[in-house]
C-alpha cells in the first residue's frame, strides 16, 4: 500500500504565535513530526502542506517534500482539513504519482514516534478499514455511561440515551477517544466520500506517558515540561 504521509502547517497560529518553528526543547516544533514520519517504514513520500514560506523553508531543511505553497483561501482559520488534504493527492496525481492513502500528521501533536504510524498502516491492511486514528483511554468519570447532556431548564440525559447510569465501575465498557497525533485515510474514501473517516474506522491505542495537543501556551508549557524532564 503506498501511503502519503501529509504534515499541515499552517502560518497563522494565534494561540501560540508561530508555534509551528516555535524552538521546542531546542528543535522546531515540526522538527517531531517531521522525524516520525521520515523515520515510519511505512510512508513512500512526507510532505508539508503549509501557506507560509518561513515553514516551508524549515520544512525543507528538516527533509520533508515541500512542492507547492498552500493556496490562501485553504489557509484560514475556519479551512477545513478535508480540502487541504484533496488538495494535495490532486496535486501529486497531476505530477503522475497517486497513493492508496494519506496519513494526516499534525505538528501540534509531537510525541507520536514511527512505530505508532506503521501499527496504524499495518492496522489498515489487515481490517481493511476505510481510515484508522490514533485514540487515548477516556478516563472512567468521563465515561459515556455516566455522561449527561443538560437541556436549558437543567433536566438531564445520558449522553448514552439510557434510562439510568452504569453505578459499578467494574461495568463500564471501554471507552477511547480521538488523541489527534494520525489520522489515516484511503485516498477514495477522501476523494469520492469526501470524508476523513468512511464508513468503517479503525483505533490505534497510543501508548504514551502523556497525552499533548498544543493550541494554547499553556499547552506550550506542558510540552516544555515533558521534554525537560524527558
Amino acid at each position: 500500500m503506498r501511503v502519503l504521509g501529509l504534515i499541515t502547517a499552517r502560518g497563522g497560529s494565534k494561540g501560540v504565535p508561530g508555534k509551528n518553528i516555535k524552538l521546542l526543547a531546542g528543535k522546531p516544533l515540526l522538527y517531531y513530526t517531521a522525524q516520525a514520519g521520515l523515520d515510519s517504514k511505512s510512508l513512500v513520500k512526507v510532505a508539508l502542506t503549509t501557506d507560509s514560506i518561513n515553514i516551508a523553508e524549515v520544512g525543507k531543511s528538516l527533509g520533508l517534500d515541500v512542492p507547492f505553497i498552500r493556496p490562501p483561501e485553504l489557509a484560514k482559520d475556519d479551512t477545513p482539513t478535508l480540502p487541504v488534504m484533496q488538495h494535495a493527492i490532486n496535486f501529486y496525481k497531476e505530477q503522475g504519482e497517486e497513493f492508496d492513502a494519506v496519513c494526516l500528521l499534525q505538528p501540534t501533536n509531537p510525541l507520536r514516534v514511527p512505530g505508532d504510524i506503521d501499527a496504524c498502516v499495518a492496522l489498515m491492511e489487515k481490517e481493511n478499514f476505510d481510515s484508522v486514528i490514533a485514540v487515548m483511554h477516556v478516563p472512567h468519570i468521563y465515561n459515556p455511561v455516566s455522561v449527561y447532556f443538560m437541556d436549558e431548564h437543567g433536566k438531564m440525559r445520558l449522553s448514552t440515551g439510557a434510562a439510568e447510569p452504569i453505578t459499578r465501575r467494574q461495568l463500564y465498557p471501554d471507552a477511547f477517544a480521538r488523541e489527534g497525533s494520525i489520522y489515516l485515510t484511503k485516498t477514495k474514501v477522501l476523494m469520492e466520500d469526501n470524508s476523513i473517516y468512511g464508513k468503517s474506522t479503525g483505533g490505534y491505542i497510543m501508548n504514551t506517558p502523556v497525552h499533548i495537543n498544543i493550541d494554547s501556551l499553556e499547552d506550550w508549557a506542558i510540552a516544555e515540561e515533558y521534554f525537560k524532564n524527558k
